[in-house]
């Protein structure tokens, strides 16, 4: 635990903390999201905004019916999402299942893009809900198959059922298994936490536990990135950053799909985060079929008329 903010090691000191967070504003917060979601973006400013956005999308498939070659077609894409114009950058990571991993990280290597990290969804992936000894060995799979960065999901169960230290202590020990190279984002489920309070709490829970990243949710439960949870996990990230100097990134994950609710996500991150956040580095944005509607509006930008969906790729 981060001796900074807690006493000791024990589960009383980290329940003592997370009991001393202030309660979340619902009506508060939900009137400012409203309120900059009115924000207006200029031409100059929304062609950087969608270069930004395509740099921040973790480019995801997480089918059962995903075959290595949908995740070949998936990572070509990921390094150049229109191969017709190179200026176009390359997506933030490509995210998949464990067994796709070394498919993806071979892909991307042959194909220019080395550079682009393989996430790996891990940890009972999307329940949560295995034995420890099972969700260290997913991750130790996935680390071992070419992921550098690992998305493992809380048990929302235990963590509703008042067991933080539960929670904590294996967040505690994926972050072990990843060490200081491989990046963890912690998937709160924030569809499942019920109210904002628990958003806050959770998303504490996880930053004191070592995540290098908090995100709303696996994408399978709705809602899933709404903008007031995306709210209170930024005022987290930053308030967290005010006590610690630690910066902790942010990843909304479901229910984003075209470059409209991209741009409101940059200027939630701007407005309560900081503009240090709005770089690849500590704000992502978990998608599939957002990247084609990106590519549609930077068209449109660029000719003046919106282009045929057949010209971009289809998902």
């Amino acid at each position: 635990m981060n001796s900074t903010l807690l006493a000791d090691n024990s589960e009383a000191s980290l329940k003592k903390f997370l009991n001393t967070l202030s309660p979340v504003d619902e009506v508060g917060a939900k009137a400012r999201v409203e309120m900059l979601a009115t924000r207006s973006i200029k031409t100059s400013s929304k062609n950087w905004a969608i270069d930004l956005a395509i740099r921040m999308v973790d480019l995801t498939t997480l089918e059962g019916a995903d075959t290595p070659g949908k995740v070949r077609a998936l990572c070509a894409k990921g390094v150049y999402p229109d191969p017709t114009d190179l200026s176009v950058p390359s997506v933030g990571a490509i995210c998949v299942y464990n067994d796709m991993v070394k498919v993806a990280r071979q892909a991307l290597d042959a194909g220019g893009g080395k550079n682009i990290p393989v996430a790996a969804v891990s940890t009972a992936f999307p329940s949560g809900r295995a034995s420890m000894e099972v969700k260290v060995q997913d991750t130790r799979d996935a680390i071992a198959n070419g992921a550098s960065e690992i998305d493992m999901v809380i048990d929302r169960g235990a963590f509703l059922a008042g067991k933080r230290g539960f929670v904590f202590d294996q967040i505690k020990a994926i972050k072990e298994v990843c060490g200081d190279k491989v990046h963890l984002k912690v998937i709160l489920e924030t569809g499942e936490l019920v109210t904002l309070d628990n958003v806050r709490k959770a998303s504490y829970l996880a930053m004191l536990a070592g995540a290098d990243f908090i995100k709303t949710s696996t994408g399978k439960v709705a809602p899933a990135a709404t903008a007031p949870v995306v709210y209170v996990m930024l005022e987290a990230v930053r308030d967290y950053y005010k006590l610690t100097g630690t910066r902790i990134g942010v990843k909304p994950a479901g229910g984003i799909r075209n470059t409209k609710d991209a741009i409101k996500q940059l200027v939630l991150v701007n407005e309560i985060a900081g503009p240090e956040w709005l770089d690849p580095s500590l704000f992502r944005i978990g998608a599939s079929a957002l990247l084609n509607d990106l590519l549609m509006q930077r068209m449109k930008m660029r000719d003046g008329y919106y282009a045929s969906p057949n010209y971009v790729t289809l998902d």
